[in-house]
């Protein structure tokens, strides 16, 4: 009797591990997550569709009538290891907040700061770039290698900028310029001692421009540039973030930076 007891019990215990088994979804048995779990939002079902303004050189802008660029290539390789199509856009800047909310595209990679006002609208990725108000001077200089050696220097900046109030904090010997490109090239014969420009701005004229010139010390206002997604898309979010951390990891991300600036952006 003993034996029948048993093998009936364990029958009886097969039965309801199959039965239970046929309430469950494979996901739920396994421990992985449900497809509801893992849902992205998207305007166009298969592809990931980002903004930008075009209009941002070597960011991105157009070339042949197809964007291109630093943030086109970053969103590209983004969308590639999510599992979608890259989708890219373009949007006036002073409506590209609105479009994304208006579910016009699915997220914005085109240069814009992480700002605490932005904030409040849209959810950002960690940086896939650092860039700031930044201390350029001529290659050759050997007397100005920290920000404290600025005081009383003669520093150039773009006129009607927010850097003339960074270059007021160290001297008041400063030259105004109508554009980036004329206070770096005064840099090398000696015209002024130091420059205060966009990071990117300085870079970008080193590499495309060959201008002899080179950054100092870290920048003096830090920008996080992040990509933006709608508050109510936290797994795009996710997915975008974990896109970014293994392109840092495997490499991909310094290879793109250092073919559009020579320098890994990320690097502060």
């Amino acid at each position: 009797m003993r034996k029948i007891w048993s093998f009936a019990l364990l029958v009886g215990t097969f039965l309801l591990l199959v039965v239970g088994g046929c309430g469950l979804k494979e996901d739920q048995i396994s421990g992985k997550a449900t497809e509801n779990e893992k849902e992205i939002k998207l305007v166009k079902e298969g592809k990931l569709t980002f903004a930008m303004s075009g209009l941002l050189k070597p960011l991105n802008y157009k070339e042949n009538d197809k964007l291109v660029g630093f943030d086109v290539e970053i969103g590209k390789e983004i969308a590639k290891r999510i599992g979608l199509e890259a989708n890219p856009v373009t949007n006036p800047w002073e409506t590209i907040l609105q479009g994304l909310k208006g579910n016009k595209y699915d997220a914005i990679i085109g240069s814009m700061t992480a700002t605490e006002e932005r904030a409040k609208q849209v959810d950002f990725s960690d940086p896939y770039y650092i860039s700031g108000a930044q201390i350029f001077v001529s290659e050759s200089n050997q007397s100005l290698g920290k920000k404290a050696d600025l005081t009383d220097r003669k520093i150039g900046v773009v006129q009607s900028s927010t850097y003339q109030q960074d270059a007021e904090q160290y001297t008041k010997n400063i030259k105004s310029y109508p554009s980036d490109v004329y206070a770096l090239q005064d840099l090398e014969p000696g015209r002024v001692d130091a420059v205060i420009t966009d990071k990117i701005v300085g870079i970008h004229a080193m590499k495309e421009a060959g201008l002899k010139i080179k950054p100092v010390d870290k920048v003096l206002k830090q920008e996080n540039i992040a990509v933006a997604v709608n508050k109510d898309n936290p797994i795009l979010l996710a997915e975008i973030n974990r896109a970014i951390a293994s392109m840092v990891e495997d490499g991909t991300y310094k290879t793109i930076s250092e073919k559009w600036f020579g320098v890994n952006l990320l690097e502060k």
